[in-house]
């Protein structure tokens, strides 16, 4: 009777999700250092909340909608209570500080980096597991706080070089920092019949319909505000989007809207005005005005010029929490897409104020405001922009096992931890000790610079071979066996087993300034071309 044989567990990863390598891992470390230290240099301090909140915490603001598994992904905790993974990192912040607000000193200035999760539907660039690196400031009430938000972020693009040099030697940024008020949105709102609690869901519908203008263009949102609009155009071509259903005028009143912040030149801007003036010269669009006004004025005496931070009535920011100020940080440069077309790079990153997120838990007014970057798709940007660069990490010295009795791997593993307790990377080889090419070929694959090798001959004369394979690399083919090996030797050297340390210390020091002369020439290569 034949055994059933046992089917071999597929390995797969889970759609949405990707592994990091540990290039990718060092550039965003390296990355993050530079945001972390413009975030300290304005006085900002660390926190850390976990990847779990109770579903009720998160609240109506969930990307969807309040209910669990829709937009988060959520798990029964043993006593029934709903948990999801964190969408954001601002609602767990709200949490927090209204968790402890007899011990926070407000004004609380915070920042953490952390992942976050969103149960929706992934696609090209779109995942739903990635980084964001937020800052806030909660319990400061003026517009002061939003205008130093707006000057921390261009702050942080410029600490990671997304600017150019032009012919007079000055920096020319390649992003701006976009602010709009959201108490113009509401006003907008107000005049299509939508203010109120009642229309919390219908308005954040609007709001993402406008948000789409990039995207799909007018009519595309025209078709979001009505009935709904066909991925592809038509219902054989793609999945729907369920619109807002407004009625036709008052898609004509945002139509409106869109199409004179188009033309708009920012705060002041006649157009815009005289749509504030149609819309009954709302309440909320008025203040909303005041308060651009005022930010562009502290803009303009920090040395923020327009070619940095702008008021732009165009930046919609979706989230419905959002109650003042709004800001986006969006790059200018031009990338190519999946689909091969030249467009601009877009959003980095973005946020606004949200006075009204602590109060859910506590009750009383705790206004806040704040700004979340998006690590991937602005390390994405960083690549495009050739900028995308760690600290150099070099591979480890491999020492080389050519007897596997236990006392000589006790004398190969001294000499490693000499290496280690020196400052030097090092390995000592864990495979299969008999095959010394194998040794030679791992140390290549793991782009080792110097390889230690004692047999029983250097070990009698009380030395070691030290092989520098990236100049043995440049002199030779690999070697496959230690005949071919002992009968070559390139780019080798031997020294007295005490003097170990100094030696690779040295050797090492030799490949680096040999890496420093050929980066400098192939810069200067580039820069002559």
């Amino acid at each position: 009777m034949a055994k059933n044989k046992p089917s071999k567990l597929k390995a797969r990863l889970p759609r949405g999700f990707v592994d990091r390598s540990a290039a990718d891992i060092r550039a965003t470390e390296a990355m993050l250092a530079k945001i972390k230290a413009v975030y300290e240099r304005y006085g900002f301090d660390p926190v850390e909340t976990p990847a779990f909140e109770y579903t009720d915490c998160l609240g109506k603001f969930l990307p969807d909608t309040d209910r669990p598994n829709a937009g988060v992904f959520s798990v029964q905790d043993d006593d029934e209570q709903w948990m999801s993974l964190r969408y954001d990192l601002t609602a767990p912040l709200a949490r927090h500080v209204a968790e402890n607000i007899n011990e926070i000193q407000l004004p609380y200035r915070t920042y953490r980096a952390g992942w976050v999760f969103r149960n929706e539907k992934p696609g090209p660039g779109r995942f739903r597991q990635f980084m964001q690196f937020d800052a806030d400031s909660v319990g400061a009430p003026g517009v002061q706080a939003d205008a130093e938000m707006c000057m921390m972020m261009a702050d942080v693009l410029d600490a990671l070089g997304i600017y150019e040099i032009d012919e007079n030697g000055n920096k020319k940024p390649l992003y701006v920092i976009r602010v709009n008020n959201r108490k113009v949105l509401d006003g907008v709102m107000e005049a299509i019949g939508l203010g109120g609690e009642e229309n919390a869901e219908r308005r954040l519908t609007v709001l993402r319909a406008i948000d789409k203008l990039d995207k799909f263009g007018v009519e595309g949102v025209r078709l979001l505000l009505g009935e709904g609009r066909w991925e592809g155009g038509a219902p054989d071509k793609g999945d729907f989007t369920k619109g807002a259903g407004l009625e036709s005028d008052s898609i004509d009143l945002v139509i409106q809207y869109i199409e004179v912040r188009l033309e708009s030149g920012g705060v002041g801007s006649p157009a815009l005005t005289s749509y504030l003036d149609l819309l009954g010269n709302t309440e909320s669009g008025t203040a909303g005005l005041q308060e651009l006004e005022e930010m562009a004025q502290l803009f303009s005496a920090a040395n923020y010029e327009r070619d940095r931070i702008r008021i732009d009535p165009s930046v919609v920011r979706g989230l419905e929490y959002y109650t003042g100020p709004v800001y986006e940080a969006e790059l200018l440069f031009p990338v190519t897409n999946e689909k091969g077309e030249v467009v601009q790079f877009g959003s980095v990153g973005g946020g606004g104020r949200y006075d009204g997120l602590v109060k859910r838990f506590t009750g009383r007014d705790v206004p806040a405001t704040g700004f979340s970057i998006g690590v991937s798709r602005l390390m994405s940007a960083l690549k495009n922009l050739g900028k995308l660069k760690s600290d150099e990490v070099l591979a480890p010295v491999l020492v080389t096992v050519m007897d596997g009795d236990t006392g000589n791997l006790a004398r190969y593993q001294k000499m490693t931890q000499d290496l280690r307790a020196a400052g030097i990377r090092a390995e000592m080889y864990q495979g299969n000790w008999k095959k010394f090419g194998n040794q030679l070929k791992y140390a290549d694959r793991r782009g080792c610079p110097l390889a230690i090798i004692q047999g029983g001959d250097e070990r009698a004369e009380g030395i070691v071979q030290i092989k520098d394979l990236i100049e043995g690399k440049r002199l030779s083919g690999e070697i496959e066996d230690n005949v071919t090996w002992r009968e070559s030797r390139p780019a080798q050297e031997s020294c007295p087993e005490a003097d170990l340390v100094e030696t690779v210390r040295r050797m090492l020091a030799a490949q680096a300034e040999d890496r420093a002369r050929e980066g400098a020439k192939a810069s200067a290569q580039g820069e002559s071309v």
